[in-house]
């Protein structure tokens, strides 16, 4: 599964450049930002990820090749993308992740390799995996309160996530981004107490609302928006200080803490059969600069989101 995000081409951007015309789409934006989801296996079962009775997995031969996945990687880097998010599942438990993470990171362009993780398995693989060239962080935790994690995540692993989280920083990742889902009644309570543990460490926490995915129950009176967040930490932490978002951000940035709104889009295309089928890079760059062009401008209110169908976040990739 691919995804990208974007930045707004200046108005001095040369115009005749067609690799990078793939990556613009109508609204003039820019997508220089690739997100690559491994696998759809995982070793959590996050409730808001996936329905209590797990998802039926992709059969293995529908799914990338290590050569497929370097080969559509370069043709993007290629192309402009100078960031690659690695996400899964949980894209620790794929075998060859420390082969992707090194052929990647040797790609001529890439300045960021990146991974999303939950964090269990991380710690031990960490080293290798920065060795490989992996160069940013995000590491997924919803709760400083080890019962509330095994509730929320139907598997123990509190203190291993923790651990993870320490190894980042102690070998040097800066910052270690923690993606923290808020829903109320389960961890709302525990807002400011994230803010207060980037005091003392270089940890940027990312506070994600709680969207509707196919599976999640998702319900309005779990969500707590943006601006009640916000209105909290601001009640608690008076020197709250507004820092410029990079153009790729989906996320507002704050001093003492990071806000993420999730961007949402169903829309999807499929890279996988022509690779296979003998398609050349020139027409794999027609497919895809063809589905930037399709994107909307924002995506749906959260209320249409929940009314439109789609997939589990493990299947899309998160």
């Amino acid at each position: 599964m691919y995804s990208t995000s974007s930045e707004k081409v200046s108005e001095d951007a040369p115009k005749d450049n067609s690799v990078s015309d793939m990556l613009v789409d109508t609204f003039g934006r820019l997508h220089t930002y690739l997100r690559i989801s491994l696998t759809e296996r995982c070793n959590l079962r996050c409730q808001y990820c996936m329905p209590a009775e797990g998802v039926e997995l992709t059969h293995s031969p529908h799914l990338l090749s290590q050569n497929e996945i370097i080969h559509l990687a370069n043709l993007f880097v290629s192309s402009g993308v100078d960031k690659i998010r690695l996400t899964g599942g949980e894209p620790t438990i794929r075998k060859d992740i420390e082969e992707i993470c090194l052929r990647l990171s040797t790609l001529k362009g890439l300045k960021t390799l990146a991974m999303t993780t939950n964090g269990i398995t991380l710690a031990r693989k960490l080293p290798k995996l920065k060795e490989s060239g992996l160069s940013a962080l995000n590491i997924s935790l919803d709760t400083l309160i080890p019962a509330k994690f095994e509730f929320m995540t139907r598997r123990k692993g509190h203190e291993r996530v923790i651990e993870s989280i320490n190894a980042a920083i102690d070998l040097g990742y800066n910052p270690v981004k923690v993606n923290c889902v808020v829903m109320r009644g389960f961890n709302d309570d525990e807002i400011c107490d994230f803010v207060e543990w980037t005091r003392e460490k270089p940890i940027n926490v990312r506070f994600i609302e709680f969207m509707p995915f196919d599976g999640n129950v998702w319900n309005v009176k779990k969500l707590v928006p943006y601006s009640e967040m916000l209105d909290r930490v601001v009640k608690r932490f008076t020197g709250l200080k507004r820092i410029k978002d990079h153009p790729t951000d989906t996320a507002k940035n704050f001093t003492d803490g990071n806000f993420k709104v999730c961007l949402f889009g169903p829309s999807e295309v499929n890279l996988r059969d022509p690779l296979r089928c003998g398609v050349d890079d020139n027409e794999l760059k027609e497919i895809i600069g063809a589905a930037v062009k399709r994107k909307t401008a924002s995506h749906a209110g959260m209320f249409d989101i929940a009314k439109t169908p789609n997939r589990p976040m493990i299947h899309i990739g998160g």
